[in-house]
């Protein structure tokens, strides 16, 4: 049985092949369960989990989408090696939206560093993958 997370983001896509391919085969995301009669799936990754349904077969849309979706999110995902992750990618030809570094954020009186780079989906979602 599933544990599910208390917030899971269900992100609508145009292409739910394109993005599993995206998403299993190359950033190594596990395929939790699917509903190909609604084109859904439901995805995890090192703890976190992200839903994806395609536009235009059901779903709740408030408005018309247009390319890149999410604009004005990105989401943050923890994974045990930025590294390794980052050079799979840029071998596989993704050009990242922000190349790895190691970035200092304020958390009160601290800082944090925290090594991170960010790249968008086939649909334009942003993601930032950083060092757990």
């Amino acid at each position: 049985m599933i544990k599910f997370n208390a917030l899971i983001p269900e992100l609508t896509v145009c292409d739910i092949a394109k993005t599993k391919a995206f998403y299993i085969d190359l950033l190594g995301f596990t395929l939790e369960y699917e509903r190909e009669e609604d084109t859904f799936v439901f995805l995890s990754f090192q703890g976190s989990q992200l839903m994806f349904e395609q536009y235009g077969i059901n779903g709740w849309h408030t408005a018309d989408l247009a390319y890149p979706y999410g604009r004005g999110v990105n989401f943050e995902i923890g994974v045990a090696d930025v590294e390794s992750l980052y050079l799979r990618i840029t071998k596989a030809g993704i050009t990242p939206f922000r190349p790895l570094k190691t970035n200092t954020y304020r958390q009160g009186a601290h800082s944090i560093p925290q090594k991170e780079f960010l790249i968008q989906d086939p649909d334009g979602y942003l993601l930032r993958f950083v060092e757990a």
